[in-house]
């Protein structure tokens, strides 16, 4: 899948940034698409599914399909491959991204919301 990433440098620590990443609890916080979410179990990690629900109130499943702790994870939606999201430790912090599938670019506009909401949530702890 071809994507294009949209990336923020933000001066916080990047566990930080992978915990309001992982956080299911917390992605409504910072993701303007995103109203609720819940984790089937306990654990964020490859194979985990759970139900996200957007803004317009409808619901879709969703499950992990890439992860590598601490650093990217990558989510399929009601079966469709979807964003892709990564930290990078920087010298002053981290660089936060979402790959965004090509056919879904208009979508980078909420993602450049989302990290400028990440960056505030973060540098707020």
């Amino acid at each position: 899948m071809r994507v294009m990433w949209v990336e923020r440098d933000i001066e916080a620590p990047p566990e930080a940034l992978w915990d309001l990443l992982t956080d299911v609890s917390r992605w409504s916080a910072w993701g303007p698409s995103v109203s609720d979410a819940s984790l089937d179990g306990d654990v964020f990690e490859l194979g985990s599914t759970g139900s996200v629900r957007t803004t317009p109130g409808v619901s879709f499943p969703f499950s992990v399909t890439a992860f590598e702790p601490g650093h990217r994870w990558r989510w399929s939606i009601a079966h469709v491959p979807a964003t892709d999201h990564r930290v990078v430790r920087t010298e002053h912090g981290c660089r936060v991204g979402f790959g965004v599938p090509v056919w879904a670019a208009p979508y980078a506009v909420v993602c450049r919301s989302a990290l400028r909401r990440l960056e505030r949530l973060a540098i707020a702890r």
